[in-house]
């Protein structure tokens, strides 16, 4: 087993399902764990059990609502101020919505809470991850991006939206957000990897109501573990093995190929352009929606 001791890792969805395990399994490594949630409560609850079972290392807690540009880059900026490196960022909060439901910023929530988010918080932390030798970055992506298309004038699904294909598209995006990423920070010696988990018996889709969560519930019934979920995020956070690789897409701790469309690397420039000005966008004083 690696060690991560004296290591700090960020990580985003990490109050129940695979994000849990993986800070738990971590943590006993000897890592440090910043957690980022949404919810006090679970957050808080996290956080204490990690100080009580894994009191050698410090752990933290920041709350934002990661569908929200503006709190994913405040709490990203408040993690750069109080830590001067960080080793590992595991951006791993998801979710699926049954119905389309705009944000308070104008953007379809899936695409803002699964791409956006993992986008803006490493934007933030990014030069501090710098700060630390052999850093990694870590997206949890998944399988379901198989078969989805990006429209890049049709980002925020206005046409037509259904859940599962955006809940895919936000996927895909996840593997050309990796892409792109490794390709940008390659000199800083930061390696950036995605995953597919598997599909795993968790919380997940549980919110998201209706036949949604029913055929979701079902499903499950033939998931995998959240340990066996966690592993292949532990195994790029942590092992030795994949030090040096990047740009990488995994399961089950193996390299394979996304599909063509996830390899697509004029699409992955012009995903990250558009996200840099969606940013960019939702940052001035009087924010109109159209056209995001």
């Amino acid at each position: 087993m690696a060690h991560m001791r004296g290591k700090l890792v960020v990580i985003t969805g990490a109050t129940s399902g695979i994000g849990l395990v993986a800070a738990e399994k971590l943590a006993s490594m000897g890592a440090g764990i910043i957690l980022i949630a949404r919810d006090r409560r679970r957050g808080e609850a996290t956080l204490q059990h990690l100080q009580s079972r894994y009191p050698d290392a410090t752990h933290g807690l920041h709350l934002a609502d990661l569908s929200l540009v503006s709190q994913t880059e405040r709490v990203g900026r408040a993690i750069a101020r109080q830590h001067r490196h960080i080793d590992v960022l595991i951006n791993n909060a998801g979710s699926i919505f049954a119905h389309r439901q705009l944000t308070s910023e104008g953007l379809e929530r899936t695409f803002a809470t699964n791409h956006m988010a993992y986008f803006s918080l490493t934007q933030c932390l990014v030069d501090t991850l710098t700060g630390a030798p052999g850093a990694r970055i870590v997206n949890t992506a998944s399988r379901a991006h198989q078969g989805a298309r990006l429209e890049l004038e049709d980002l925020q699904s206005a046409r037509r939206y259904r859940a599962f294909p955006a809940y895919a598209r936000s996927k895909l995006c996840n593997i050309l957000f990796t892409r792109e990423l490794a390709r940008r920070i390659a000199v800083s010696r930061i390696t950036a990897n995605c995953l597919h988990p598997g599909f795993v018996s968790t919380g997940f889709g549980d919110q998201s109501g209706g036949w949604l969560a029913r055929t979701i519930g079902i499903a499950k019934r033939f998931a995998i573990s959240a340990e066996e979920g966690a592993d292949t995020i532990v195994y790029l956070a942590s092992a030795p093995a994949v030090a040096e690789m990047t740009g990488g897409y995994f399961y089950r701790r193996k390299i394979v190929r996304p599909s063509p469309a996830a390899e697509d690397d004029e699409m992955a420039r012009a995903l990250w352009s558009r996200s840099e000005a969606i940013a960019a966008r939702l940052r001035e004083p009087a924010t109109n929606s159209t056209g995001l």
